[in-house]
């Protein structure tokens, strides 16, 4: 039982290493890959099937349009469309996936 307990701390402690060398911008990509591009490009440079190109997109519009489903006061969208929901269980990640984008813009 203790060799149990062990090896599984040894594996918590490798897991947690791996995620601390990642940089935001590629923390960012796995979750942009993971929750875009059902409707944005895989390339953010691109359009999407649904959404626009999404490359250089500020960490305020993220913020509204990712956690809220809203545009920041002023902003006028490329598209003016309701298609996208809200996606608050990204809360932690907009940092990331702001890092992710604007090192993605060409």
């Amino acid at each position: 039982m203790r060799r149990v307990a062990a090896a599984l701390l040894v594996l918590a402690a490798a897991c947690s290493c791996g995620e601390s060398q990642r940089t935001p911008a590629e923390r960012g990509r796995e979750v942009y890959l993971a929750n875009c591009t059902a409707c944005h490009a895989s390339d953010p440079n691109a359009a999407g099937t649904l959404g626009p190109p999404v490359a250089g997109a500020s960490r305020e519009l993220l913020e509204a349009r990712v956690l809220r489903a809203e545009y920041p006061p002023g902003y006028q969208p490329v598209r003016d469309t309701r298609v996208m929901v809200a996606l608050p269980h990204l809360a932690g990640s907009i940092d990331d996936l702001a890092a992710y984008l604007a090192e993605a813009k060409r």
